[in-house]
């Protein structure tokens, strides 16, 4: 299925958004929210958006600012000002009847879209998300991990570090080995293509800008746990057992907390859960749109 793309000015930016579009007219939206580093709109949803309107769907999938076919915007990027590029481009788009869904950042900025938005949103689809832990990771040594994250994007080493990996494929064949943990799911053409996202664009930059307002000496500024028991519409997380981003205990508890919360683990899945295992996430997510919208 071939991609279509829109083009939506905003409030100091311009937004590419990919499309895909069911056969028949007053489809469900479906809109998807991609993640930070290298990724994009056709990186993180270039198989599950054609699935999903070959279901039925129409699947609006917008590059954030900085990323993908997206130019910067003219506001650096923090938690809420995303927010606030997602409610506006939701105005834009004419979106009444829509259900958002997001991977890590994009999880994120789901879970504050439904916040900021009561009744907006239908439901909640949350992949290995953002805004569910107090720390960038758990155990007994993760405050001290934390704190030097934390060092390392306040002395600049973070980003000078980064901008080396990106120009080197092999580090970047052996980085995806953590997010995505099935061997036949990191193809030459998947590597290629978050090389060429890392050499080419902006994105690590303004995620760099993301990450410094976020991390926090002794902790993430954007944690919703405490608010997760305020968002009434059904929620599904997909959340590969294997991500050593945000731990699968995490997931459980925030499932546990959403009033209409419904978790689908993933087996041997990292935290680029769909990426990893497309078969278990799309089955889960049609279920879930067959059953909740």
């Amino acid at each position: 299925m071939i991609v279509r793309r829109l083009s939506v000015d905003l409030e100091g930016a311009t937004v590419s958004v990919a499309e895909w579009t069911a056969p028949q007219p007053n489809a469900p939206t479906v809109l998807l929210l991609h993640g930070g580093g290298t990724d994009s709109a056709e990186l993180s949803w270039g198989d599950l958006g054609p699935a999903l309107a070959s279901a039925g769907y129409r699947v609006l999938a917008p590059d954030h600012p900085g990323f993908g076919r997206s130019a910067k915007a003219t506001w650096p990027l923090t938690q809420q000002a995303l927010l606030d590029y997602v409610g506006e481009l939701v105005d834009r788009l004419e979106l009444d009847d829509y259900v958002v869904g997001g991977l890590s950042l994009g999880g994120g900025l789901a879970i504050g879209h439904a916040l900021e938005r009561p009744g907006r949103a239908r439901a909640l689809i949350l992949l290995g998300s953002f805004g569910i832990m107090p720390r960038l990771s758990d155990g007994p040594l993760s405050s001290l991990g934390h704190y030097s994250t934390y060092l390392l994007l306040r002395s600049g080493l973070l980003a000078a570090i980064t901008r080396s990996y990106a120009k080197n494929p092999a580090a970047i064949e052996r980085g995806l080995r953590s997010i995505v943990r099935n061997e036949s799911s990191r193809t030459p053409a998947l590597v290629r293509a978050v090389t060429d996202e890392a050499s080419s664009g902006t994105a690590l930059e303004v995620f760099g800008e993301w990450q410094r307002e976020q991390v926090l000496p002794l902790g993430l500024r954007t944690d919703y746990t405490d608010r997760l028991g305020e968002i009434s519409v059904p929620a599904l997380l997909v959340h590969g057992d294997r991500d050593s981003g945000v731990a699968i205990a995490r997931a459980r508890a925030a499932a546990d907390l959403l009033p209409l919360g419904r978790l689908v683990e993933v087996p041997g899945a990292g935290h680029w859960v769909q990426r990893d295992r497309p078969d278990v996430v799309t089955a889960a997510i049609l279920d879930f749109l067959e059953s909740s919208i």
